[in-house]
């Protein structure tokens, strides 16, 4: 059964707070004029504490903490959980204000308003109109705002690491042990454009560079250098020729794994014969697939090549970030509920895939059952002119409200 909240005007406060955190710049340290995203955390600690809801904070580096809050259930022991990242890309290149927030034919445009401060918003609303409207949800209610998930998805690690207050050993975010306190709950939400269908797949990835070394000589003597670029040719080419084999193997709502070089780097100047050359690769994965293995893959590969040229010498730098694949489901209480919810608000509640990695892998590592579900398209995502449609922004809160007060 549909449970409508509040007035229409109460409805529409969520663009009002959406409009308020477009204003605040969260773009993410690791980029060009970069903050902490300290300043939309004490925003969102607000928000909750002056509606009397319980909200703490989590340390995760200096000036960058996970706010989490909580909306007390009737079974304590079991909860949902509702995450959304509180930092944005860079703003390089965008063509509209950044943090000035319009509203234009339906839609509200700045930086982060899709990617995912419109998710985060209606996340927000639906949390605290639970407690305007004195509705106890059958679980716990957990709505976390995490660092970092725009370059190493630090802030989600350190929420499934543990979601007490304070700081996080950070030694535990560096290393693959297992957490000193796992975050538990029976499902997952969380705040990605999705159009509003509900996504229970998508790929992993591994970033990695290959680097050869050669021996440098004056160009006019070539014969006496070897040519690492020329290593590289052959590397490149033979990756190439084995992409297309990746197309030959799809996931029924992912498609294929696909692999893409992204940076190249050789060479000192046009007299020399260079020495050292490097290439960034970026693969994303299947589910059944693992890192290790899409690794080990590549490197057989390169070992192929190098016995067969003479002086090839390549070297594997170790990954720069790795995420495993999303795949829940169908028949998990999770889906079913997101999918009632949905069909009953008149959605479309079709299962889908993306082909973006999200904070969604993080819990369902832990055997959380997750759904990435939020308003706006990915295709305004990372944009030059970043949009969201006004109208889904409020079907957000009543659809995560509805799921909050249903799920049982």
């Amino acid at each position: 059964m549909i449970q409508k909240s509040g007035t229409q005007k109460a409805m529409h406060s969520v663009l009002s707070t959406l409009a308020d955190l477009i204003r605040i710049n969260s773009v993410n340290p690791n980029y060009d004029g970069g903050v902490p995203e300290s300043e939309i955390a004490d925003y969102i600690e607000s928000f909750f504490r002056e509606r009397r809801i319980e909200t703490w904070r989590q340390l995760v580096y200096h000036n960058r903490p996970n706010v989490i809050a909580r909306i007390p259930g009737r079974d304590p022991k079991r909860r949902i959980v509702f995450e959304a990242h509180m930092d944005t890309v860079s703003v390089d290149g965008m063509t509209i204000k950044a943090w000035q927030p319009e509203i234009n034919n339906g839609k509200m445009y700045g930086r982060g308003s899709c990617d995912t401060k419109g998710g985060m918003a209606a996340m927000m609303h639906a949390a605290a109109s639970l407690v305007a409207d004195r509705i106890t949800p059958p679980c716990d209610v957990l709505f976390a705002a995490t660092i970092d998930e725009e370059y190493s998805y630090r802030g989600v690690v350190a929420l499934c690491d543990s979601i007490e207050p304070g700081p996080v050993d950070l030694c535990i975010l560096e290393k693959e042990i297992p957490p000193r306190n796992p975050l538990q709950a029976e499902a997952a939400i969380i705040a990605e454009p999705t159009m509003l269908q509900p996504v229970i797949a998508s790929k992993g990835l591994v970033r990695w560079t290959i680097e050869t070394n050669g021996k440098a000589a004056h160009s006019a003597k070539p014969h006496l250098g070897v040519n690492a670029i020329e290593q590289m040719a052959h590397i490149i080419t033979a990756i190439q020729k084995d992409t297309v084999e990746l197309s030959k193997q799809t996931h029924p709502l992912l498609g294929p794994a696909t692999c893409n070089i992204g940076v190249i780097r050789g060479g000192v100047q046009v007299n020399f014969v260079p020495d050292r050359c490097q290439i960034e690769i970026d693969r994303r994965i299947l589910p059944g697939e693992t890192h290790e293995s899409v690794l080990m893959h590549y490197k057989q590969l390169v070992e192929s090549l190098a016995s067969k040229h003479d002086n090839m010498n390549a070297v594997f730098h170790p990954p720069k970030l790795t995420d495993k694949p999303l795949e829940t489901a169908a028949t998990t209480p999770a889906v079913q509920m997101m999918t009632h919810v949905l069909m009953e608000l008149g959605l479309d509640a079709t299962l889908t895939g993306v082909p973006f990695c999200s904070d969604a892998s993080k819990f369902a590592a832990l055997g959380i059952p997750s759904i990435i579900l939020g308003p706006g398209s990915i295709d305004q995502a990372h944009a030059a002119v970043e949009f969201i449609e006004c109208d889904q922004v409020v079907q957000a809160v009543e659809v995560y409200r509805n799921f909050m007060i249903q799920f049982e």
